[in-house]
Formats: structure tokens, C-alpha cells, sequence
């Protein structure tokens, strides 16, 4: 088996206890007593991760009882997650309604420099809600039937087969599949990527014939997996998913030792007050703790994870320098 090295954190799955009487009274007594326009914004296009990270809480806050208003889901494309993040720092600080999706793939970014001068201490951690993992597809009438059969294809001409992805060269998505090209001794330059705005935007491609392969996240796959319309050659897990996702193959037990977790949650401007903040950080803590979400998140075929606050905040700020190695390793930082 050829080995990857990859600074992953150790993701185990994370749980966390009920918020308790305290922290629900000292949120009610705080101040701000409810959004009157609760609005989680999707940093691209409709039908990605963003978008499914936005869809998740929309379900979860109402359908718990903890938000009694419709949350309307917004979408803001550009840069993957740079418009967004630029525009809530720059322009939007004090907005306490708003939530904001993020995913590894942002944090990635701001490891390499992409959300211009902001870094990752610029903004409020709010909550990680689920977990998922990257994985390669083709479409289900792709002659590629396997792994095997996509790194057979790249080694006899990588340039013939097109990567599709949300994100440039650089991205989660093009990163996933550089390890792959790496693990198989190719140089992930040499192949042909072609990037998107947003997972959405790719599986469409795909679909359409007008890729080889699509590079995402699994979750935001599997309508079309179930739908018997992609064929997931791998997943990019230590081990097999459960549920649904039970039958799909992992890369490692083919033969090649790529990982790539990604987590899935939300920030908020940086001058919030400390009332909406607390207001919203229980709220979530309140969420995750429902059976009711758990639920919720498995039909949208995510895995557990759960964090909010100080603590999400120091798992950020670690994993962002993890990326820095990781994508110094391949050239990606940004020229200062």
C-alpha cells in the first residue's frame, strides 16, 4: 500500500453534553432574546456543501423548537467562501441575526491566503454541527468502473481525464485528489482540473458528461449516489461509513491512503454582541443535544460532530496551522 502522509487532527467523533439551566437562563436574561431575521448564509452557489450545511440547521433549529422564526437560507458565491467571509469582517461586523456556513475547505483557504487580509482570528466560532469526508465519482455509465481503473487512466495520459470541483487549484476538493495523484507517485500538476463554484455546480458536470470525475464531499453526493446516477469509486474515510453509505469503498482499502475529513459549521461576524452570540451559541448547544437533530443529520447522510465556542474556536485556530503545513508541503501559500 502506498502511504500518504496527511496532518489530519485525529477527527473522532465529537459529543457534547446538554447545555444546562444556567447557561439557558443566562442567555434568556442577556439581552437579545431572539433574531428577528435569523439567516444562515450559504458562501455559493444553491446545491454544494454550503448550501447543505445551511439546509441542515434551517431543519434542525425549527424542527427542535429552538428557533420559533423561519430562518431563510441566503446565498453568496465567490471565491469559495471568500465574498462571504470579506463581506461579514469588512462590512457586515455587527450583523447578530446571521450565521455564516463554513466547512475544512474554508479553513483551508485561510490557511493558504485566499480571503485576502483576513485570517482565521478575524471572525466569532460559533458551532460545528456534522462531519463528512471527501470522495471521488464518475457518472454511473462512466467506462471507469473502480480506483484502480481512474489512477490506470491517469497514468496512461493524466491529462485526459477531467477533474471537476468546487474551488481552484488549491481547494479541498483539488487537494483530496492531489494526495491521490501523490499516493500513486503522479504530479498532481500534470492532470486537468477544472474549477467550480461550488460542489452543485460539479455533480451537474459530471452528469452532464462534461467531466471525467467529480472531486466533493460525500454528503452532497449521495442524492445522486441513491439515485443510481453517480458511482462513488472512493471515500476518502479511515474506514466505511455507515448507513446508506455502507457499500461505498474507501481508498485506503484499495490500496491508497488518502484521508480527508471535513467538519461543517458556522461563524459570525467579529463585533456581534456578546448577548446574540451567547443567544445563538446555546441555541445550538440546545440542537445538538436533541435526538430530534441527530436524526436530521443522518438523513443528510452527515457524521456526528459536535462543538461550539471556546472550544471550536481553539479546534479552528489548530487545525488552520495543521493546513499551513499540509499546504506548504505542496506549494500552496499564498506569495506574501
Amino acid at each position: 500500500m502506498k502511504k500518504l502522509s496527511y496532518l489530519a487532527l485525529g477527527l473522532s467523533v465529537l459529543t457534547l453534553t446538554a447545555c444546562n439551566k444556567t447557561e439557558t437562563t443566562a442567555a434568556a436574561e442577556s439581552g437579545y432574546e431572539a433574531p428577528s431575521r435569523p439567516e444562515c448564509i450559504a458562501p455559493a452557489k444553491p446545491g454544494g456543501g454550503f448550501d447543505l450545511t445551511c439546509k441542515l440547521i434551517q431543519s434542525g433549529l425549527q424542527e427542535t423548537g429552538v428557533l420559533k422564526s423561519p430562518m431563510r437560507v441566503t446565498y453568496m458565491p465567490g471565491g469559495v467562501g471568500a465574498v462571504a467571509y470579506n463581506k461579514i469582517v469588512a462590512n457586515d461586523r455587527a450583523n447578530n441575526d446571521a450565521v455564516v456556513a463554513f466547512s475544512t475547505g474554508s479553513l483551508l483557504n485561510l490557511s493558504q491566503g485566499k480571503f485576502g487580509k483576513f485570517t482565521e482570528k478575524d471572525v466569532r466560532w460559533l458551532a460545528g454541527v456534522g462531519t463528512d469526508y471527501g470522495a471521488v465519482a464518475v457518472n454511473a455509465d462512466s467506462p471507469i468502473k473502480t480506483l484502480a481503473d481512474l489512477v490506470a487512466a491517469l497514468k496512461k495520459d493524466p491529462k485526459a481525464v477531467s477533474f471537476g470541483a468546487g474551488g481552484s487549484v488549491g481547494g479541498q476538493d483539488w487537494l483530496q485528489t492531489a494526495m491521490l495523484a501523490k499516493a500513486v507517485d503522479l504530479d498532481p500538476n500534470n492532470m486537468t482540473y477544472v474549477a467550480m463554484e461550488g460542489g452543485g455546480e460539479a455533480i451537474t458536470a459530471v452528469l452532464g458528461n462534461h467531466i471525467t470525475v467529480v472531486s466533493s464531499g460525500i454528503a452532497e453526493m449521495m442524492p445522486q449516489v441513491t439515485a443510481g446516477k453517480l458511482r462513488v469509486l472512493a471515500v476518502f474515510a479511515d474506514e466505511r461509513l455507515e448507513g446508506n453509505m455502507a457499500d461505498l469503498p474507501t481508498a485506503k482499502e484499495q490500496g491508497y491512503d488518502v484521508s480527508w475529513p471535513v467538519i461543517r459549521g458556522f461563524y459570525m461576524g467579529p463585533d456581534v454582541s456578546d448577548s446574540a452570540y451567547n443567544w445563538w451559541k446555546t441555541s445550538f448547544d440546545t440542537m445538538l443535544a436533541d435526538p430530534k437533530f441527530a436524526e436530521i443529520r443522518t438523513q443528510r447522510e452527515l457524521l456526528p460532530f459536535a462543538m461550539t465556542g471556546e472550544e471550536l474556536e481553539q479546534y479552528v485556530y489548530k487545525r488552520t496551522d495543521e493546513l499551513r503545513t499540509l499546504s506548504e508541503e505542496y506549494n500552496l501559500l499564498e506569495a506574501k
